[in-house]
């Protein structure tokens, strides 16, 4: 068997280049290129209170040197002055994070709650939703995305651990304004 690479043929048993490249994945990030209205209820542990904030969040595709690796950046700021960012200075009340995809995961320049690097995996659950799962610091968090209603809406449930304790739960609601 032959397969026909743009450099060379390979012959049977030869190992193709490596291509860190999964059309699914890369077709759901970009279902998700724009800006955001998010409606967001933060259910803290400590202290046990729930917060209820809207924020504006923006995600844009980035040119890459690789054509093999999808670039985004993710920015985020609040509606209006909250006093959930006083009470909780963990949170960051805006920012910017860059990220690309490389296989089924995605390397992040930084975590919302560190400024720490690292990866999250990707489960896809079907055409519609991702989860990532990421772990940092004492951190563990499961992030569950589903885009709805032909991409219009998304739905994401964010669960974070800190030292295998159950600390936050996130519910957002968020409307796609530009695309």
């Amino acid at each position: 068997m032959v397969a026909i690479n743009s450099k060379k043929i390979l012959q049977f048993g030869e190992n193709p280049p490596e291509i860190n490249l999964n059309s699914n994945l890369k077709r759901w990030f970009s279902r998700n290129i724009g800006s955001w209205k998010s409606n967001r209820t933060y259910f803290l542990d400590e202290p046990q209170k729930t917060y209820n904030l809207i924020m504006h969040i923006n995600i844009q595709a980035l040119k890459s040197k690789s054509e093999w690796e999808s670039h985004y950046k993710f920015t985020w700021y609040p509606e209006k002055k909250y006093n959930f960012f006083k009470e909780n200075p963990q949170y960051k009340e805006r920012g910017e994070m860059r990220a690309f995809l490389k296989g089924h995961q995605l390397m992040r320049e930084s975590f919302y709650l560190s400024n720490k690097e690292g990866i999250s995996n990707i489960k896809q659950v079907d055409e519609h939703e991702m989860i990532f799962e990421s772990s940092y610091k004492d951190w563990h968090i499961i992030e569950h995305t589903r885009l709805v209603d032909s991409d219009n809406y998304r739905f994401r449930v964010i669960y974070s651990w800190n030292k295998n304790k159950l600390k936050i739960v996130e519910n957002h609601h968020e409307i796609k304004i530009i695309k």
